[in-house]
């Protein structure tokens, strides 16, 4: 085994590291809104996982920009406590691509896409059509991530899911099941690489 200690690496090699061996993860693609700008951004993030087992929760980690400024999408979290999250299908992949791309406040990343956007129940950001699942979320916790010296490097989010929209190709209504097959999600792995859903199989737990 090659043995590294992480306080001999550099921030981007640590990174580098952990974003390469975690995998493959789910890609949480939000929108939210920008009230000063009255913009609706939309962003993919990676840092993305179920929190809970007997409440609706989901925590996505938006990783600050090398300035240490805080990106868009958590900036409207934090301000107007909502947004959808989206799960990302083969079909989706490289218009997500497309909105991962660095624009300003004012820009709004729909417009680098044809994706139309459909109003939402619960909260006044707006979800995206196209999307076989998307979670109406507002704001369950907000946890700022910071280094040894105190400088928050990363803005963490529980996020509450209100109201789930399901196609109904990905969804057996009778048990609640979902159809991975049918729902074909992309995950991440390092840099510019990703993956779709390969073999799955059934192991038992024992009782």
């Amino acid at each position: 085994m090659i043995a590294i200690n992480s306080q001999d690496l550099s921030a981007k090699d640590a990174y580098k590291l952990i974003s390469g061996t975690v995998i493959p993860r789910p890609i949480a693609w939000i929108t939210t809104y920008n009230r000063k700008k009255d913009v609706v951004n939309l962003a993919p993030f990676s840092f993305f996982s179920g929190v809970a087992g007997k409440a609706p929760l989901v925590s996505v980690s938006v990783l600050r920009k090398d300035n240490g400024q805080m990106k868009d999408t958590a900036r409207n979290l934090l301000d107007t406590k909502e947004g959808v999250v989206h799960v990302v299908s083969e079909g989706l992949v490289h218009q997500m691509n497309q909105t991962a791309a660095s624009l300003d406040a004012d820009e709004t990343e729909l417009a680098n896409t044809n994706l139309e956007i459909v109003a939402s129940k619960f909260v006044a950001v707006p979800g995206l059509q196209v999307a076989k699942v998307r979670f109406e979320v507002q704001v369950y916790q907000y946890v700022p991530i910071k280094d040894e010296h105190g400088q928050i490097i990363t803005d963490m989010f529980i996020l509450k899911v209100v109201e789930m929209y399901f196609d109904e190709t990905v969804l057996n209504q009778d048990n609640h099941y979902i159809d991975a097959k049918a729902l074909k999600p992309v995950a991440r792995l390092a840099g510019p690489q990703y993956a779709n859903l390969g073999e799955t199989y059934r192991i038992m737990r024992p009782k």
